[in-house]
């Protein structure tokens, strides 16, 4: 664990700044042809999450920094690993799941190696390099599925409401505008009910038990962990 309150505060901000870059690349803020219904998607949501974990910690940091208070951070390490759950989720099932459905000019471009491998890399980072062991709770495996499983929720009902989701109707994906763009319900495949039926529950039911697997993981992780020093911590 780094301890280094200064250090902390300069990674968190940088990552903050990255993480924003990405989503504003995403949404097309840098190419003036800015798309609400990038929103609508997890990635672009989760990012979001991300931005907004590394400015509370930046917050936090700084005025720990000013007051020189010490204390038990317990629900930053706990805060830290759900969001990096969450967005490493984010990473493995676009590399895995839709990176071989998306068009090849759209792989190495900067926003989406920023919002589905970078960003997610960055909470991983913090949580490797500030929190401190046994902070976390068993619980904390389930809080990590409640983002997602809000997403599905939101994006079903946005889907069966009427909303239209785009994919490009070579590729079946939604991330580029030079290809004739096919209107679907649902964002992506695993969650496409007028395509697959009830086999997205099993989709579902297997990304749920994934968040588990990985959540599972990083709980255990922490318990091998050495326990700190002292009760008093900074509070980083």
């Amino acid at each position: 664990m780094v301890k280094s309150h200064r250090f902390a505060l300069v990674y968190r901000i940088c990552a903050l700044l990255f993480a924003l870059a990405g989503i504003l690349k995403q949404v097309g803020v840098f190419d003036g042809t800015i798309s609400l219904r990038s929103f609508m998607y997890y990635t672009t949501q989760s990012n979001i999450l991300a931005a907004g974990l590394f400015a509370l910690l930046a917050f936090r940091t700084a005025k720990s920094i000013k007051e020189g208070s010490l204390g038990r951070p317990e629900w930053h390490t706990r805060l830290v690993m759900i969001c990096t759950v969450d967005l490493l989720v984010t990473m493995i099932v676009f590399w895995v799941l839709l990176a071989p459905l998306v068009p090849a000019e759209y792989i190495m471009t900067f926003e989406n190696i920023a919002v589905h491998t970078v960003t997610p890399l960055l909470c991983l980072l913090d949580y490797v390099l500030f929190s401190e062991a046994r902070r976390l709770k068993y619980r904390d495996i389930y809080f990590s599925c409640v983002f997602p499983i809000f997403y599905v929720i939101f994006a079903l009902a946005a889907g069966l409401a009427g909303y239209v989701y785009y994919y490009a109707a070579t590729h079946d994906s939604p991330f580029s505008s030079s290809l004739a763009m096919m209107p679907v319900r649902f964002p992506y495949f695993f969650l496409d009910i007028d395509r697959h039926g009830m086999m997205v529950a099993v989709y579902i039911g297997a990304i749920v038990a994934f968040f588990l697997l990985l959540s599972h993981a990083l709980f255990f992780i922490d318990r091998k962990r050495k326990k700190p020093l002292s009760k008093a911590s900074p509070e980083l």
